[in-house]
């Protein structure tokens, strides 16, 4: 990548009137305070469709996308909404937090207006959209359509007909809900379509978006259940055999345990990792840059088996390194990749990011424990790198420097960075990566709108109050687009 820099603003995140952010105009305003701040990216969450637990990281498919991002007011433009369907529902009392419980009730409702006023009236957009995504979208609408159908209920609860996918339940249950599957392919179309005109109008603005892509795949999703020959699982019961997880450490005694199903590494090498690059694929019709989200994985993975409480009884398994990533470039060439290679590394995960070419990832707060060695120092950055604040797993810089860093780490920033309070702490940790030798810099957009904890998006390992941030609909201003223009010129990472 050439030197530039970046903000990391989930679309769930932008402000707006209907609960969540949208593919909407508050989306389009946002590219247009990025041109003018000197960005030259804009990084993302991933954009699949959220289950239980809300978060972009567990999705009912790897494949599909998030109807919350569907915005209604195109829908209107398009004649496929009036304004009376949607304007004086009740998405929130608070216009900062997204309420996922009012939008999976009344945000779907909505959609299924829309959807009723178009399928009298079918497009030959439509039409070629289900035919070149149909690999992956008629699997995907006939899982949400059962689901919908059982009560919303893990498909690992069907019954074994549909759950094992026999052909004559398939069949009926294709007839049965055809009405119902052509919906969930209706949002599809919907969602990718909204999506493509804004991703457009961003590029001509001469920025690139990141997308960020998780490893794993969920259990309950249509990827587990229309391939299950992809993964680890009982061949009778479709149950993982292994799940993934992060063993114990300093951070945590029992280690994490995530749940996702392991990949049958020996299998994709057999298919010549198609399933894989199928969804590399993909992702580069919707993101020009694609972050792959713990890349250590496919150096080394730490399995548990199925059915264990914590992750400390499990083991390290070597994964496909560059088999994997030599198939993709064969099939697709090269790619613009950003590994996110944080925690503990070894040196064989180190040599294998090395052998990949793509840029490893440095995260200021994780610098200041005191030794001048440490690698997240700007001073030991090498070009080929991508330098954060933080990332959605970490607290903003200013609540870092309030409540989640020690004194310790605290009191070295300041002496490393100069911080001031003249300056504001968090404009000093944004100074330290714009001004480092990192050929890309990114800071979440918290960070330049100096909010604390309470702006957090994540806290890694737990449950509730995650995901839910929104930015207030009047703090992209032309002042501090300004400001960070000229901290971007300054440090030669614009035009």
């Amino acid at each position: 990548m050439d030197r530039g820099s970046g903000i990391i603003m989930h679309i769930a995140s932008l402000p707006g009137k209907y609960g969540i952010g949208t593919f909407g105009e508050e989306a389009y305003k946002f590219g247009d305070f990025l041109k003018k701040s000197g960005q030259k990216l804009w990084q993302i969450l991933p954009l699949g469709q959220t289950s239980y637990g809300d978060s972009p990281y567990q999705s009912f498919s790897a494949f599909a996308g998030n109807p919350y991002f569907i915005d209604f007011d195109i829908l209107e433009q398009d004649g496929l909404l009036n304004k009376n369907d949607y304007n004086q529902i009740n998405f929130g009392d608070n216009p900062e937090v997204i309420d996922y419980g009012i939008l999976f009730t009344e945000k779907m409702k909505v959609l299924r207006i829309a959807y009723e006023n178009y399928k009298e009236t079918e497009s030959d957009e439509f039409k070629s959209f289900k035919k070149e995504e149909k690999s992956w979208l008629d699997d995907y609408a006939l899982f949400m359509a059962v689901k919908a159908n059982l009560d919303l209920k893990s498909f690992q609860t069907w019954d074994d007909d549909i759950r094992l996918r026999k052909e004559e339940t398939l069949n009926k249950y294709k007839k049965q809900l055809s009405d119902e599957i052509q919906y969930w392919k209706f949002l599809q179309y919907e969602f990718f379509k909204q999506w493509k005109k804004l991703k457009e109008y961003v590029n001509k603005l001469g920025i690139e978006i990141i997308g960020d892509i998780p490893i794993y795949v969920a259990e309950d999703s249509a990827d587990l259940w229309s391939n299950p020959k992809v993964f680890l699982l009982d061949e009778k019961s479709l149950k993982p055999i292994k799940i993934a997880g992060c063993p114990p450490d300093a951070f945590s005694e029992t280690g994490q345990l995530w749940g996702n199903p392991i990949y049958n590494w020996a299998y994709l090498e057999k298919t010549n990792y198609a399933w894989w690059i199928n969804r590399i694929k993909q992702s580069l019709k919707i993101y020009d840059v694609i972050r792959i989200d713990h890349f250590r994985g496919f150096e080394a993975y730490w399995t548990i088996p199925y059915g264990e409480k914590t992750a400390k009884n499990g083991e390290w398994v070597k994964g496909p390194e560059m088999k994997l990533f030599n198939a993709i470039k064969q099939e697709l060439g090269e790619l613009n990749i950003i590994a996110e290679d944080l925690g503990i590394l070894t040196e064989e995960t180190r040599k294998f990011r090395e052998k990949s070419g793509f840029p490893g990832m440095k995260v200021l707060e994780f610098a200041f424990s005191g030794e001048s060695e440490n690698a997240y120092l700007p001073h030991n950055y090498e070009n080929n790198c991508v330098a954060y604040t933080g990332t959605h797993d970490n607290d903003t810089a200013r609540g870092w420097i309030e409540t989640t860093g020690s004194k310790h780490e605290v009191k070295n920033a300041i002496e490393y960075l100069k911080l001031t309070e003249e300056e504001g702490y968090n404009w000093g940790l944004i100074r330290g990566i714009w001004g480092s030798v990192s050929n890309t810099s990114i800071a979440l957009m918290q960070d330049f709108l100096n909010l604390g904890n309470e702006a957090r998006i994540n806290f890694p390992s737990t449950m509730a109050n995650n995901w839910s941030w929104r930015a207030k609909d009047d703090v992209f201003t032309n002042e501090l687009a300004n400001k960070i223009y000229r901290l971007t010129k300054l440090f030669g990472r614009c035009e």
